[in-house]
């Protein structure tokens, strides 16, 4: 269930956010939104769904609606299924590319030929077991990471960090303008209610073994989609400091 929302787009946007002098921490939607938006599902979804065994999300259009309006509803499901697929394979080829010094092309198709294969071979266990594999070596790793990144002296302390950003006017923890606060509010409620419409999120809750089970697992994912994120914050921001310990190096006129 984590892993519905958990993979390289959401490691690599939410340090991206922390990281970059526009937006910081306090656009790192990401562990907010997604804790949200399984704690939602949980307490309103995941019982209906799975008690009247539904198969996708779309089933309770098709029988209080209709074929014409459900197939209707399918098109901006299939396009937007696509698209993440698309943004998924794009962070784990650009991963590859960066450590095994391949073409990004090359790195999407290997990934996508690697996923689709054993995905074939195993069904629905292969996913969900290659999901634990790749949640426990995503967590480790960065966590591994961490200290190294710290102890590195392009780095300075965090919290000074902050401080001097308080001159230069750029902080990783960023700033939320009262004229920002409606875009804020905006993609807050796209990732929190939006993913209600994901048809992920559905697979993993009809896939559970009770309609309790399924409520249970979007609750645990709550918490763990939360903590997946923290290592990306923490990146995020000793990335930010960096790079301002280089700027002020080198002369900048602040």
């Amino acid at each position: 269930m984590t892993a519905t929302w958990v993979g390289g787009g959401y490691i690599l946007g939410t340090a991206e956010a922390v990281y970059s002098p526009s937006q910081g921490l306090i656009w790192a939607m990401g562990p907010p939104a997604y804790l949200t938006n399984f704690v939602l599902g949980g307490l309103f979804f995941a019982k209906p769904m799975r008690s009247k065994r539904y198969v996708t999300m779309l089933d309770p259009f098709q029988h209080r609606y209709g074929n014409m309006l459900t197939a209707t509803l399918l098109l901006p499901a299939l396009m937007s299924d696509i698209l993440w697929v698309a943004c998924i394979l794009a962070a784990l080829g650009g991963t590859m590319s960066v450590i095994l010094g391949l073409s990004s092309a090359l790195s999407i198709v290997i990934s996508a030929a690697v996923s689709i294969t054993y995905t074939f071979l195993g069904g629905l266990y292969s996913v969900a077991y290659t999901d634990i594999i790749q949640l426990s070596f995503i967590f480790f790793s960065l966590w591994l990471c961490i200290p190294f990144l710290l102890l590195s002296p392009a780095v300075t302390d965090v919290t000074h960090t902050i401080n001097l950003n308080q001159t230069i006017g750029s902080s990783w923890t960023g700033e939320l303008k009262l004229e920002d606060a409606g875009k804020w509010a905006d993609e807050m409620l796209l990732l929190a209610l939006g993913g209600l419409a994901y048809q992920a999120l559905y697979q993993r809750i009809l896939s559970a073994a009770s309609s309790a089970q399924a409520q249970v697992t979007c609750f645990a994912a709550a918490g763990t989609v939360f903590i997946m994120g923290i290592p990306s914050v923490i990146i995020g921001a000793v990335a930010s400091t960096a790079g301002n310990r280089a700027g002020v190096e080198v002369g900048d006129p602040y």
